[in-house]
């Protein structure tokens, strides 16, 4: 029985509940989950937890939850300690494969050649390394007396990096080991073997900072799933809480008006420079603002059931659901989210609103939103592109 396990504790001192903070618009934990499951190698699939919010996710991605003990769950915990409670209560389980939750560019395909290195090829443990050619020098402490040495390099004959094949590094993303190695205390040891990942499939989120350089990778390399991506063809925006900040100001004349930014009537054009049609979306009867606007694009005024407009719109541009992109931001957008191949939502947006959403940006609603939804769009179109160069 080969079982992945995913350890995703509630607490981290860097980034609160990182396992379930949204990358590229998914869970942190749901990439490698989705890797996992598809792998199609596993016996079963688990998440360690002591976290409720965890937990639900992980259930959302096909994982079984494993409720680990306190004793477990404490900073000073160790890996080894939380796969060996799970082993104690799982005795089906022979092979475990401990897959790191902070490594999102994780393939599918790596985990089965893994599982054939174990049940095919006899490695009693297996883990991931990234080759890295970087040079190496010993340290030299604050107030030694001494010159640093170089550790793997000639400075009178340096490489070049084409013709150094460099040095292998656990990059952290999976430790697959039996049983009898772990229960005695090991992660690795006897047969042993590594599995070397590509390096643009290497990335491990640590720090805060990491987050953004993580989207940019996950978007360009990461796994999207078995169903092959598609590019967007169109985009719906609803204006009130999105293209606008849903605010009207009415003056003494009892004239209405509203704002926008100019951001994103830049990324409205950027789109259609791109070929992908946008059209505009509002409940109330607001013909006049759009006229106003001059934007240019197809809108529905007074529409008072989103979803079926939303509908009519692909079927007569005879769209499949994967090549539309819904921005919403209100409670009456939560279907038209859930519908649509790509759905955004602004930082301010409802809470009902932002749970149905796939990515939440960073701007709120009339402040920039649309342009960077606009920008996730590129993005996914440039992963579309590579995976069809692939």
């Amino acid at each position: 029985h080969l079982a992945a396990l995913v350890l995703a504790r509630g607490g981290s001192k860097g980034i609160p509940l990182k396992n379930i903070k949204l990358l590229a618009g998914v869970p942190l934990i749901g990439w490698v989950l989705r890797a996992a499951c598809d792998a199609g190698v596993f016996h079963s699939v688990w998440v360690s937890t002591d976290h409720d919010e965890i937990e639900k996710v992980a259930k959302q991605f096909g994982a079984q939850v494993h409720r680990r003990s306190p004793e477990v769950s404490q900073d000073s915990s160790t890996s080894l300690e939380a796969i060996r409670e799970f082993l104690n209560q799982h005795p089906e389980v022979d092979i475990v494969g401990n897959i790191q939750a902070t490594s999102p560019c994780l393939h599918p395909s790596d985990l089965i050649k893994v599982a054939d290195l174990l049940q095919k090829e006899g490695f009693d443990s297996v883990f991931s390394v990234v080759r890295r050619h970087q040079f190496r020098w010993s340290e030299v402490k604050k107030g030694e007396n001494k010159m640093t040495e170089p550790q793997n390099l000639n400075p009178a004959k340096r490489y070049r990096r084409q013709d150094w094949p460099g040095e292998l590094y656990e990059n952290g993303s999976f430790y697959f080991a039996k049983r009898h190695l772990i229960e005695n205390g090991y992660l690795q040891g006897g047969k042993m073997a590594y599995y070397e990942m590509r390096a643009e499939h290497s990335v491990d989120i640590d720090i805060d900072i990491d987050w953004p350089i993580a989207e940019q990778r996950v978007l360009r390399f990461g796994y999207f799933g078995r169903e092959p991506l598609k590019e967007v063809k169109l985009l719906v925006c609803s204006i009130d809480g999105c293209l606008t900040n849903g605010r009207i100001y009415v003056t003494e004349d009892q004239k209405q008006m509203v704002s926008y930014d100019y951001r994103d009537i830049v990324g409205i054009d950027l789109l259609k420079k791109r070929g992908i049609q946008v059209r505009l979306i509002s409940e109330r009867d607001c013909s006049k603002t759009l006229s106003a606007m001059q934007l240019g694009c197809v809108a529905k005024a007074s529409a008072t059931n989103k979803l079926q407009v939303l509908e009519d719109w692909q079927k007569d541009m005879g769209l499949s659901w994967k090549e539309v992109a819904y921005l919403g931001n209100e409670e009456s957008d939560v279907e038209c989210l859930r519908k649509a191949g790509m759905s955004g939502v602004p930082a301010d947006a409802c809470v009902v609103a932002q749970k149905a959403a796939g990515y939440i940006c960073k701007s709120n609603g009339g402040c920039g939103a649309v342009r960077e939804f606009a920008e996730h769009i590129f993005l996914l179109l440039e992963k579309v592109t590579s995976a069809r160069k692939q």
